[in-house]
């Protein structure tokens, strides 16, 4: 078995990841980034029709600051005030730290970063970069790794987070068959969301996630029952939300005899309500419970229901429309919006390119011509907004052990859309600020390779079978329509399953799985509390608190300033 030491070990090379050990080497901490794939990972794989970044408003004249935005964060649900805080108070440093990266956000001629309003989002806070906005942040970032030397090892997928008593010591690797472990005084988890653990997901088939190594090593995960499911593309996987929506393209399902069925119009008696709700999914795209009947996410159910109940593939065609629009008929929110987009004629397709180019030549780099052929969408996973619980400086209830990006679990019930990608960057400096400010105690060499040499790893015959069976299950019965009875018995099937699981993969999957599981069918709790599960002596643990609020501190200069001088406000 190989050893390495260092400092500070980053597991993952997603945006978050990078700008990590980008600012731990910064303060002068000695950093190591492990991956199981440098070009893998959901940042560098996925995006939308305008990908967004949510951050502090800085143009036109509405009034906007970090105490608003914290309270809008904080609004959303489930989100401790800290965090909430921290990523309002932060959002314009780290959002400009990427302009200078060379991340290309658009200005007007001025130079404002002028703002559009994306889902949960009072203010017009959102910005874009394009539909890869977040590939090109983890380029712009990678690019400033290399610069400063940081070392990179590539192929080796962490399986184990190693502890010297209850504390985070180092990472267990497997590069091929090889164990290789990383000796360190603390660990940034970095590993995206569990993207594996649906069968229906727009999640990047090469990004299955690893909150895995945070629940084996018996951090609190909370939160885990809040996901974000909503529309998207099944091949490719991508989000069909925004402009892919507000084009007004047709919806049809194919029964398995080939029949074409106009499904919306067995439910809207009024056509152009039914169109009007359409051009909402593109402001609303994360399915809503709230607005499963009446509102939005009626068109989510719909798809559902014609996929999963009637055994019906769903497709968005863009070559024609539903039928001969009058677009004075629609509601004056998607009339307006059209009509300032200069988009009110032709197909989908035909608007799609006057509004958004960049969306029709994403799909076109990925084999699929929209102006040509139909689109196959479903209902999938997209976001858990849960996670590793952390606190304000992104550690988690484990000593040594931090987690950033999606894989901490900030964002809380309904998030503005695009604040996940403010929250990577916000969390990652945040933790190496702490981390530089305090660092842990290296565990004594000769213990940690005793550490190391006890993890027992192995393989089954069968796991991509199991692999595949528990994924479809959880889409079946755990993903945006749940069935409580059916959760239980597969959350019994799944400890059972994890008992014979030796695969690093299978078991991840099976213990991110029974977490999730185990938040789902917990009695609901109210948006001003958190819902906590933990792994303790081979079964999980269940609790709720309140939500931290929103500190209030004294900011008066001289003695903020004083503060500073001492300690660099670290306590």
């Amino acid at each position: 078995m190989t050893v390495h030491t260092c400092d500070a070990v980053v597991i993952g090379t997603g945006a978050a990841g990078y700008n990590a050990a980008i600012r731990l080497t910064q303060l002068g901490v000695k950093t190591a980034i492990v991956t199981e794939g440098v070009n893998m990972g959901t940042s560098r794989n996925t995006g939308s029709d305008k990908q967004t970044y949510y951050k502090l408003g800085l143009s036109g004249d509405s009034p906007d600051s970090v105490r608003q935005m914290a309270q809008n964060l904080f609004d959303g649900g489930c989100v401790d005030g800290d965090n909430a805080l921290c990523e309002a108070a932060l959002s314009a440093r780290c959002f400009l730290n990427l302009c200078e990266l060379g991340v290309e956000f658009p200005t007007n001629r001025y130079g404002e970063y002028v703002g559009y309003k994306t889902d949960h989002d009072p203010f017009a806070r959102a910005t874009s970069a394009g539909p890869l906005t977040s590939k090109m942040m983890t380029e712009a970032l990678e690019k400033k790794a290399k610069e400063l030397s940081i070392e990179v090892f590539d192929g080796h997928r962490a399986v184990q987070i190693l502890k010297n008593g209850d504390r985070a010591c180092g990472v267990l690797c497997l590069w091929g068959v090889e164990k290789v472990a990383f000796r360190c005084r603390d660990v940034v988890m970095a590993t995206g969301g569990p993207g594996g653990i649906y069968a229906d997901s727009v999640y990047p088939a090469c990004h299955t996630g690893s909150s895995g190594l945070a629940v084996f090593a018996g951090a609190k995960m909370q939160n885990l029952s809040l996901w974000q499911y909503g529309l998207a593309s099944v091949l490719p996987r991508w989000n069909v939300s925004g402009t892919y929506m507000q084009v007004l393209p047709r919806f049809v399902s194919v029964d398995p005899d080939g029949r074409e069925h106009d499904f919306l119009w067995e439910h809207f008696e009024d056509k152009y309500l039914g169109l009007s709700t359409v051009f909402l999914k593109g402001y609303q795209w994360p399915f809503d419970p709230q607005k499963a009947e009446k509102g939005s996410s009626v068109i989510d159910m719909l798809v559902y229901d014609q996929c999963v109940n009637k055994k019906r593939r769903v497709f968005l065609d863009y070559t024609q429309n539903p039928f001969d629009i009058d677009f004075s008929l629609l509601s004056p929110e998607a009339y307006a919006y059209l009509e300032k987009a200069g988009a009110l004629f032709g197909t989908p397709f035909q608007r799609l390119c006057k509004m958004n180019m960049p969306a029709v030549e994403l799909y076109r780099s990925k084999g699929v011509d929209i102006g040509k052929e139909y689109l196959e969408i479903a209902l999938c996973a997209q976001h858990n907004n849960g996670g590793v619980a952390v606190d304000a400086w992104w550690q988690s209830s484990v000593p040594g052990l931090f987690a950033v990006g999606e894989c901490a679990g900030t964002h809380g019930i309904s998030r503005p859309g695009g604040s996940a990608l403010n929250a990577g960057q916000v969390g990652s400096l945040r933790a190496a600020t702490y981390i530089a400010a305090h660092p842990g105690e290296l565990a004594d060499m000769k213990r940690f390779e005793e550490l190391a040499s006890v993890v027992v790893l192995g393989t089954n015959t069968d796991r991509e079978a199991r692999i595949n069976a528990a994924r479809r299950r959880m889409s079946d019965y755990a993903a945006a329509v749940r069935n409580r009875e059916k959760m239980e018995e597969l959350l019994s099937l799944t400890l059972r399953e994890l008992k014979t699981a030796r695969d690093p993969e299978l078991r991840d999957l099976l213990i991110t799985q029974g977490a999730v599981l185990t938040a789902m069918t917990a009695p609901s709790s109210p948006p001003d509390t958190v819902t906590e599960v933990w792994w303790e002596k081979e079964r999980f643990e269940l609790s709720t608190r309140p939500v931290r609020p929103i500190p209030w501190d004294d900011d008066f200069f001289e003695n903020v300033w004083r503060r500073y001088r001492e300690d660099k406000n670290v306590y």
